[in-house]
């Protein structure tokens, strides 16, 4: 099969299931994970689909969300790395939030048990990692729970995270990029993001490389807004240079 009959194939299952992913379609078209990968790339630069983790979406979805187990699983490695690298930006004592995010419940998993911190989140999956830790103070925010995420949204946690102001938000993104800035499916945890960015004197964002230029439904942020960027290996030299430019400092872990 030639590359722009497979592509064609692609777009119809992207369109049929509302979602492809890298590794079913290597093993459905016989090829390597890079050519479905490259084939990917050629359908968002004709503006047929858009990737996303794992994979691509048809174009014009830009409200798609993997459900919280899918997210688990992608990128694993690089999350660990990027998680354990976080824990350098742990201040020695004060108070950190945690926004809700599968790679900050990784670095959440790996507190150090000496570790002596008040800890804000709205994420369940968080909570419970940390409800027995036995040096942190832990804040659960309330509100609505979106069972997708399992995070706390609407107006108790914006309420809530208006009230406070803490040394260091570990926040979460779906998407981020100099241009589009930081972007997530829904509106409603966009607006929760945005208080916590706003209730901290500090901001490290934890994404995994392959989020870099993804463009989601609801904007929360600029990039600029970001004081540190911790991410993976995956994104180029070149780009850790451009997004530096803009003022937030990079680490590729």
């Amino acid at each position: 099969m030639y590359a722009p009959e497979r592509q064609q194939e692609i777009l119809r299952l992207a369109r049929d299931g509302g979602r492809v992913d890298v590794v079913s379609l290597a093993e459905q078209f016989q090829v390597t994970a890079e050519t479905i990968r490259r084939d990917l790339k050629a359908l968002d630069r004709a503006g047929l689909v858009r990737r996303v983790h794992g994979g691509a979406i048809p174009a014009g979805r830009l409200d798609f969300e993997p459900d919280l187990a899918e997210r688990e699983t992608t990128a694993a490695d690089e999350k660990d790395s990027i998680a354990k690298a976080a824990l350098a930006e742990l201040p020695g004592e004060g108070t950190v939030i945690l926004d809700a995010g599968t790679t900050v419940a990784k670095m959440a998993a790996a507190l150090p048990l000496e570790s002596s911190l008040t800890v804000v989140t709205h994420s369940l999956p968080i909570a419970a990692r940390l409800a027995d830790h036995p040096g942190i103070q832990l804040h659960l925010i309330g509100g609505r729970v979106r069972h997708r995420t399992r995070a706390a949204v609407d107006a108790w946690a914006l309420r809530a995270y208006g009230e406070i102001r803490a040394d260091v938000l570990f926040v979460a993104a779906n998407g981020f990029s100099a241009e589009h800035g930081l972007t997530t499916p829904d509106l409603a945890e966009a607006a929760v993001k945005r208080a916590a960015v706003a209730a901290a004197r500090r901001v490290v964002l934890l994404a995994d490389s392959s989020k870099h230029g993804q463009e989601h439904f609801a904007r929360f942020g600029d990039l600029s807004d970001v004081d540190l960027l911790i991410t993976d290996s995956g994104l180029s030299p070149e780009d850790a240079v451009a997004i530096e430019r803009g003022g937030t400092e990079v680490v590729r872990a």
